[in-house]
């Protein structure tokens, strides 16, 4: 889990995501992503001099014909002594039996972000924290632009003002295979996925393309990467970015 910790000061720091007072709503989906997010933010607390708390929620989806197990979770969370919560949604049924949508993944993440950010508010956070990572970030950016032909990715921190909440993103940073070992090592519940949609996604595609294109060639994320912070793209420079000289 070290290595993540170290993923994950680096993401606050370089971003300004967390500061004293803070009081953070962690998105926990069960993936491997929001579980070792969880454990970290949990676990940087003893060390990295900023105080803040957490506090874990789940979205039950109410999927019809299945439901998803979080009591691990939950003893999860009673070990550190973190709150948590399991947040009853229709989500489920009004993207799958109700709109019957053909591509189901834009209206559900719409849903669930609105549901998240009302759980933030009603639990008294100023901040949600999501599991995406590193490479989640550069198969959005290339999502952005071979399907809607632009130059664009979510943003490490994004504030809210109709909700008065700041989204972040801790795990920017982490590769995510370092995450599925930290993961495995520290036996973290990890909650199945029960969506119908699971695996059969526009990103799931891309996932692919980019693991090809890596293995043909060695380094390929990392540059598309790197053109994300040098260009500060939707802020991915971080807080201390400044636009290169031109030399004439």
């Amino acid at each position: 889990m070290q290595k993540i910790l170290g993923y994950m000061r680096k993401a606050i720091q370089e971003y300004g995501l967390i500061s004293d007072g803070d009081r953070i709503l962690v998105g926990v989906s069960g993936g491997k992503d929001s579980l070792v997010l969880l454990q970290g933010l949990i676990l940087l607390r003893r060390f990295i001099g900023i105080e803040y708390d957490v506090v874990g929620a789940t979205l039950d989806m109410g999927f019809k014909d299945s439901q998803s197990d979080f009591t691990a979770v939950s003893e999860l969370c009673e070990r550190y002594c973190t709150e948590y919560h399991v947040i009853p949604t229709q989500i489920g049924e009004i993207v799958f039996d109700v709109r019957k949508e053909p591509s189901p993944c834009s209206l559900c993440a719409r849903m669930r972000r609105g549901a998240l950010h009302d759980a933030a508010n009603d639990l008294g956070c100023n901040k949600v924290a999501l599991g995406h990572n590193y490479d989640d970030a550069v198969e959005t950016f290339v999502m952005n632009l071979f399907t809607e032909g632009r130059i664009g990715c979510f943003s490490p921190s994004t504030y809210l003002t109709h909700k008065k909440v700041t989204v972040i993103r801790p795990l920017v940073l982490a590769p995510e295979k370092e995450i599925r070992r930290a993961a495995k090592r520290n036996e973290l519940p990890i909650v199945k996925s029960v969506c119908p949609a699971d695996g059969h996604t526009n990103r799931q595609k891309t996932k692919d393309f980019l693991a090809e294109m890596e293995r043909n060639d060695h380094g390929f994320k990392d540059r598309l990467f790197g053109a994300m912070k040098r260009a500060n793209v939707d802020g991915w420079g971080g807080i201390n970015w400044a636009p290169p000289v031109k030399k004439d």
